[in-house]
């Protein structure tokens, strides 16, 4: 792989509350190289320890507070986490990006970030659900909304791409994701029925496209997520695991 495995720390929300340490640990044992925390912590030093202890990278931080009045004290905490990714997971309205006067809107507010983000050695991303991609313009060759955002960002502002939502929004990922080209910086792999409300299953077990995905962005991070999983902590564990042993053998072939 071109970078450790990472793992959305968000599919794990409920046993971190329980035991971080503990739930860190595991999945480093696992195999995981690194980890995207979804929320900036109160102690980034100190979750930058622990990680540090297990050998663990962060490959990008979702940062939601960032489209907040005050998002020096945000990149402070992702700067302090070790990451150069600075993530904006949601926050814009969904109705922005049914229209062309939206998506100029909220182009300029990810653009208004990059200043800010450069003077702590940092970029910005967003992250997309199925909301940005299942409006399409006609009047842009049927692209999704989020092609059309993606023309719309300055170049230093990046994508880390849903690849199951945006199978959700009606996208062929791995054209989505050729088409974007080197704009996207990581992946958010995740398999299931491709529906809104099911659960996840295992990387390899659903309907997506999994190997096609990987070669259509092969020099991005990879970042396993568990938005939802049928069972019990231990089948989130289970399918963490096989998550990981699909996509370890498809990079290898």
């Amino acid at each position: 792989m071109p970078r450790p495995l990472s793992v959305q720390l968000y599919s794990v929300r409920d046993q971190l509350t329980a035991n971080r340490e503990g739930t860190l640990r595991r999945l480093a044992d696992l195999g995981y190289g690194a980890v995207e925390p979804y929320d900036v912590p109160a102690d980034p030093k100190g979750l930058r320890a622990s990680l540090d202890e297990l050998g663990l990278a962060v490959s990008g931080v979702h940062a939601g507070p960032l489209l907040g009045p005050e998002p020096g004290p945000v990149l402070d905490a992702v700067a302090a986490l070790g990451s150069g990714l600075a993530i904006v997971p949601a926050g814009i309205p969904p109705e922005d990006f049914t229209t062309h006067e939206g998506l100029a809107r909220a182009a300029d507010r990810l653009n208004r970030l990059v200043d800010a983000a450069d003077r702590h050695g940092l970029r910005v991303g967003y992250h997309n659900h199925w909301w940005e991609v299942e409006p399409r313009f006609e009047d842009r060759d049927g692209r999704h909304a989020v092609e059309v955002l993606a023309d719309l960002l300055d170049p230093a502002v990046f994508l880390e791409v849903d690849t199951y939502w945006a199978a959700v929004g009606g996208a062929d990922v791995p054209a989505l994701l050729r088409h974007l080209g080197d704009r996207v910086r990581a992946l958010h792999l995740k398999d299931g029925p491709g529906t809104k409300e099911d659960p996840n299953v295992a990387v390899g077990a659903g309907i997506m496209p999994v190997p096609e995905i990987l070669a259509a962005a092969a020099d991005a991070w990879r970042v396993v997520e568990f938005d939802s999983c049928a069972g019990d902590a231990e089948a989130l564990f289970d399918a963490l695991a096989a998550s990981r042993a699909c996509l370890s053998s498809l990079e290898a072939a």
